[in-house]
């Protein structure tokens, strides 16, 4: 009496322990292990490099500010004296250095190109928002294996509790077997017996407890969160999903055929033409005014226009291969959709199977508890050994065990069901 008075205070004790502990969920986990997982930093990398692109773009419609000079020695140079002919006498025309010498700035400014400055800015836009999908397709499978430590650990905590029940009924039996070799009805290796079983109960809890401890570390190195052995997890939700496919990996192939979209309307750019505004300022000799054949300031203002129209003999080629690459893409999507679906097909079998396994489980735990009564009370009749008792309670605690694996394996289907689907946030 004083054992099971002892043994409900414990669990009194546990059970407030465990609602003093901390909690964690399963979607909590995701979001700890996504803001601590090192690749996320690359996140605000992706968004500043591509910030200083588009400013280095936008700054081509800044005034372009050159300088330049040259000191130069010709071999002949205008001879105004040979193009008048002969001249009166008395009249001599001037001539033209044959060193000549310039220092020359020019200011430009683009008042058109095409729309070449707009599309880049669209292509490093587009290529941006295709980085940081890829980094959020990355980080999107880490919830993966979230799943599988989350519902080992979950899987550790109801065998614990199976293993803590069969070694209550075991002990309710070494107390009985006891008093009865107190009274001289029954053997010492029967009490023997009962408690060996109890330490291979023990062991199993240490296996189980160990593992819980192994799985609690790798969780906590994911979510990068403190966690004691008194950390107490969520079990989630078994809601049902439907089988509608919202990953991110179909965002990141959408915004990869954006990115040909962009080149395509680039294309255009490339044989429109180019026009700017530009003011030339120079001192040297000669200036503007070549007769005077002296150092000098000059300037020239003025349009100009540049026109190629070489990129139209690529035009064709260029606009079939962004073609290929956007088939390509939305070949790589169905794939994609294609093995995902299978996926689906796999989890939704799964799901039956366990729902089914759990059925059959209910009816052998069922069977299998009335066989251990009658057992029990067998035991007390000795009409069967301590042996034979044990084998029934091990039988029954088998098919308890079962059930616990298959209800978490049926859970943790569901929640596989649901990464594949592109739904374990929601």
């Amino acid at each position: 009496m004083i054992k099971k008075i002892a043994l409900i205070f414990t669990c009194w004790l546990t059970a407030c322990a465990g609602a003093n502990a901390q909690q964690l969920t399963l979607e909590e986990c995701y979001r700890l292990a996504k803001a601590n997982y090192p690749v996320i930093q690359k996140m605000d990398l992706i968004t500043r490099s591509g910030e200083y692109d588009i400013q280095n773009v936008q700054k081509r419609y800044l005034p372009q500010v050159n300088f330049s000079g040259q000191a130069t020695y010709q071999s002949q140079t205008v001879s105004f004296s040979d193009a008048m002919g002969a001249l009166p006498a008395g009249i001599q025309l001037p001539s033209v250095s044959k060193d000549q010498y310039r220092i020359q700035g020019e200011v430009s400014q683009l008042l058109y190109d095409g729309g070449s400055t707009r599309h880049q800015q669209e292509l490093i836009q587009a290529g941006t928002e295709l980085q940081k999908q890829s980094l959020e397709t990355s980080l999107y499978a880490i919830n993966s294996r979230i799943n599988g430590i989350f519902f080992s650990i979950l899987l550790m905590d109801a065998q614990l509790r199976q293993n803590e029940l069969n070694k209550a009924n075991l002990q309710t039996q070494v107390q009985k077997t006891e008093a009865a070799l107190e009274n001289g009805v029954a053997f010492r290796s029967n009490l023997d017996e009962l408690k060996a079983e109890i330490v291979n109960i023990d062991m199993a809890g240490t296996e189980y407890r160990a593992n819980r401890t192994a799985f609690l570390k790798m969780l906590s190195l994911f979510t990068g969160k403190e966690l004691s052995e008194a950390t107490q997890l969520a079990v989630p939700e078994a809601r049902s999903t439907d089988n509608t496919i919202n990953r991110p990996e179909l965002k990141a192939f959408d915004l990869q055929k954006s990115v040909y979209d962009v080149q395509k309307k680039d294309l255009k750019s490339g044989y429109m033409p180019q026009i700017s505004a530009f003011l030339q300022g120079a001192y040297g000799r000669p200036t503007l005014n070549i007769i005077e054949n002296k150092f000098g300031p000059w300037y020239v203002a003025g349009i100009r226009m540049s026109w190629s129209l070489g990129s139209l003999y690529t035009l064709s080629n260029r606009r079939n291969t962004l073609l290929l690459n956007q088939r390509t893409v939305e070949a790589d999507r169905e794939t994609f959709l294609f093995n995902t679906r299978l996926d689906l097909i796999q989890q939704d079998e799964n799901i039956k199977k366990y729902a089914d396994l759990i059925r059959r489980d209910e009816e052998a735990i069922a069977l299998r508890s009335t066989v251990t009564r009658s057992a029990e009370a067998q035991l007390s009749n000795g009409v069967i050994t301590t042996h034979e008792y044990i084998q029934k309670v091990n039988a029954e605690h088998l098919a308890r065990q079962n059930k616990i694996v298959h209800e978490i394996q049926l859970l943790q289907a569901r929640y596989n069901q649901k990464f594949i689907t592109g739904k374990t946030e929601q």
